[in-house]
């Protein structure tokens, strides 16, 4: 399991940078729950925003268990570690760019999950109308399947985590982050979207996510050249001793 908390704090800082994004595409569905059930729920407005957005969290670490045991596989057995991380600074840099407005190449990666979402989407029709808490977990773990430039930044992170467990906690911290926004914007039911989409704002957020990418990036190129140094050490102590 991930012992380093670095990890763990720059997902959660993603999660949180990125809220903005996530309430634009989520956040109308977490107040439509919670204006809906309020009146209906024994557990009230707030535990049908909790439960919604608890599930989602969910499936991102079922993602990131997945994303996980790929990276492993990946970096234990095909020597994929420098490719992965690099493919993970780029798509960070893709997302910030994104998320600020600068560059919009991400459409494209959301439209092919799109794909995907068309067979699950179906599912959440079955669930409605979310009266209850199980209700609402069950229908926020549909949810977070749902196509998203940032959760694929995330993803893509996490095949680096190095086991499936790690993925799974990275992608539960990620999810951490985006918790404070979602929930309260479903609970008070306020236009926050519209504060967190101010283009200042957005800039802001998209440039630490930037940094963030190639911060990324520079870790990996420093890993990568100090354990080939490490190698080139060990390979020639072995010959001293050899001789």
């Amino acid at each position: 399991m991930t012992t380093d908390l670095v990890p763990l704090a720059a997902l959660f800082t993603l999660g949180l940078l990125g809220a903005g994004h996530c309430i634009g595409m989520c956040g109308g569905i977490t107040s439509a729950l919670g204006m809906a059930a309020g009146g209906r729920s024994r557990y009230g407005n707030a535990g049908i925003v909790l439960g919604y957005n608890l599930g989602r969290i969910s499936s991102y670490a079922v993602a990131g268990l997945i994303a996980g045991g790929i990276g492993f596989v990946g970096s234990e057995y095909l020597a994929l570690k420098p490719l992965l991380r690099g493919l993970a600074a780029l798509l960070l840099i893709l997302m910030g760019l994104y998320l600020s407005g600068w560059w919009r190449a991400l459409v494209y990666l959301e439209q092919f999950g799109a794909r995907l979402w068309r067979r699950i989407q179906p599912l959440s029709q079955k669930l409605m109308p979310v009266t209850g808490f199980p209700q609402a977990l069950l229908m926020g773990a549909v949810w977070g399947w749902l196509p998203c430039g940032l959760v694929y930044s995330a993803l893509a992170y996490a095949t680096t985590a190095g086991s499936s467990a790690d993925g799974a906690l990275l992608m539960a911290s990620f999810g951490a982050g985006t918790l404070p926004v979602m929930v309260l914007g479903g609970i008070f039911s306020f236009n926050l979207a519209a504060v967190l989409q101010k283009k200042g704002l957005r800039q802001f957020m998209g440039l630490w996510i930037i940094v963030f990418g190639l911060w990324t990036l520079w870790a990996g190129v420093i890993e990568f050249h100090g354990g080939h140094g490490d190698q080139m050490r060990g390979g020639a102590t072995g010959e001293h001793h050899h001789g």
